[in-house]
């Protein structure tokens, strides 16, 4: 298992309880089927352990795990677009008309159609965290639209299953402008060596900053022209660092003083558990204290500025962003 790296946090609401074995039988109906021949894009649960007919859902420690797969098929557009030319040169050839734009429409469908067994397949997993006790739902992903369908087929597949993003009292810009003025992070965490500040002002001008110190004067003047910190590298504990961003997502996390090294040697298989308490039993203290360092969480129902709406059993899925593939969430 490879351990969570960019994390998107909900909470899931307190009315849903189900059992390890409810959860299996509804992920069952969302199970991944890799794509046919003309099929362009699949997407559904897998293994975690990656062990074939296994189960969908793993329990380590109390907490549950869960995968979530998709592929997609990809053709070059030039390519398309170069054998639609061709067809549409040759009707013109053999009717003495060109094709018009619902016709041409029509000849790219019937070409992706036929292109589409050649097309290149990729793959990305994403891992999926479910804390029972807490009623936290930790998606690994920094892609925000990846993250809904992943909510989405979660929302389809467990009876009575709604979440929210979690959202702090106080918003994470001002939080992470005021740590960078006063220079004093909150107890338990310190300010690293990366951040960003965007204007908030027509010139939209960023300013970044890369292993470079950040308690020096310039930060603070830019901070009091009206820029605003979009993301700050942090440490906690000095056991995990990572970056925070203003949606309150938890990016770039690394794991110190060798806790994933405390695993057992062996192969994927044979970490899967000690990887598994390592990375929920870190994040699962980290999160609740980001959280308070932020003023709290803010309670279900309440409608921060910019908050997310939640996801409930009767909302249409929603449509995942065209995007490549890259495996920007690490899968289990």
């Amino acid at each position: 298992m490879s351990v969570f790296k960019n994390v998107i946090v909900y909470r899931i609401e307190s009315t849903w309880s189900q059992s390890l074995d409810q959860v299996e039988a509804g992920l069952a109906t969302q199970r991944f089927v890799p794509c046919s021949p003309s099929q362009e894009r699949s997407a559904g649960w897998v293994e975690p352990r990656g062990q074939e007919h296994g189960p969908l859902a793993e329990s380590v420690a109390g907490q549950w795990l869960l995968e979530f797969m998709i592929e997609s098929k990809t053709l070059p557009a030039s390519v398309v677009r170069r054998k639609v030319d061709e067809r549409a040169a040759q009707i013109e050839a053999t009717t003495g008309r060109k094709p018009g734009k619902k016709e041409k429409k029509e000849l790219k469908e019937d070409v992706t159609h036929e292109l589409l067994p050649l097309a290149f397949t990729r793959h990305a997993r994403v891992a999926v965290w479910i804390d029972p006790a807490s009623h936290r739902l930790v998606v690994n992903s920094s892609n925000a639209a990846r993250a809904d369908e992943v909510v989405t087929s979660l929302v389809k597949s467990l009876d009575g299953f709604a979440v929210a993003l979690v959202n702090s009292q106080v918003e994470p810009a001002a939080a992470m402008a005021e740590w960078l003025s006063s220079q004093e992070p909150p107890a338990g965490f310190t300010i690293d060596r990366e951040c960003e500040l965007k204007a908030t002002d027509e010139s939209k001008a960023v300013v970044r900053y890369a292993k470079h110190a950040l308690d020096i004067e310039e930060v603070r003047q830019h901070i009091a022209a009206g820029k605003r910190p979009t993301r700050l590298a942090m440490t906690w504990d000095d056991r995990v660092s990572f970056e925070l961003t203003e949606g309150l997502q938890i990016r770039k996390i690394v794991f110190l003083e060798g806790t994933l090294d405390d695993a057992p040697a062996g192969g994927k298989e044979d970490n899967f558990d000690a990887d598994a308490a390592i990375a929920t039993g870190e994040l699962g203290q980290l999160v609740p204290e980001l959280l308070e360092a932020l003023g709290g969480e803010m309670k279900l129902g309440a409608a921060p500025v910019d908050a997310a709406p939640a996801a409930s059993k009767p909302k249409a899925a929603l449509p995942a962003e065209e995007e490549a593939l890259a495996d920007d969430s690490a899968p289990f």
